[in-house]
Parts: structure tokens; C-alpha cells; sequence
């Protein structure tokens, strides 16, 4: 079997939705002993930037769906990817809808969720 190459497996992450990455993840804890997000470093802030400026990234996340829920799913398959099941388990569980966007990305998601009646939070 040919070594996959860091830039073909990244490559593969691209193309899979956030429910098939969760899948990896958990296959990886399972066979290594290791949680892969455990081991990410936090880089220094660069120039010494104050933090209390802006995240360059943040997490989408529902707090409740509102009266609505069947739109709020609909967004939900829309903007993850996921299927209609999945989808509905994000909503049910307030989960979280994308991790680690930018905040130009996190503010249309927001307003899309928002117009279907769900209360978002980005963190």
C-alpha cells in the first residue's frame, strides 16, 4: 500500500462533511489511544497583538431553535452538508453548526439561522 502523503490526506479532509471527519476523529482515538484535538498547540499571538482584539476564528453553535425547528434544520443540512437525521440531532442537541471559520463566514451563517428563527452563538 503507497504512503499517503500529508497533502493527499488533507486533500481528503476537504472533501469529507463535518459528521465523517467526527468519524475519523473517533476511529483515531480508538486506535491510537490519543484525541487528535488534544495534542493542537495554540500559536503566540503575533506582534503582540492585545487579546482582547477580534478572533480570527470562531465557532457557530445554536442555543435554541425557536418555534421554527423544521426551517432550522433545513438551514442546518444546508450550510453543514450533513444529512436530514444529522442535521435534526445538531438542532435538538444545540449543537455545533461549523468550528473554527471565519468570522465574515460565522456572521452569514448566523444570519441565515436567525432568519429561520434559531438563536445562534458565536464563540
Amino acid at each position: 500500500m503507497a504512503k499517503l502523503t500529508k497533502e493527499d490526506f488533507i486533500s481528503s479532509l476537504k472533501e469529507m462533511n463535518l459528521l465523517e471527519i467526527k468519524e475519523l476523529v473517533d476511529a483515531m482515538k480508538e486506535e491510537f489511544g490519543v484525541d487528535p484535538s488534544a495534542v493542537a498547540v495554540s500559536a503566540p499571538v503575533a506582534g503582540g497583538a492585545s487579546e482582547d482584539a477580534a478572533p480570527s476564528t470562531v465557532t457557530v453553535s445554536i442555543a435554541d431553535a425557536g418555534a421554527a425547528k423544521v426551517a432550522v434544520i433545513k438551514v442546518v443540512k444546508d450550510i453543514t452538508g450533513l444529512g436530514l437525521k444529522e442535521s435534526k440531532d445538531i438542532v435538538d442537541s444545540n449543537g455545533v453548526i461549523k468550528e473554527n471559520i471565519p468570522t465574515s463566514e460565522a456572521d452569514e451563517i448566523k444570519a441565515k439561522l436567525e432568519e429561520a428563527g434559531a438563536t445562534v452563538e458565536v464563540k
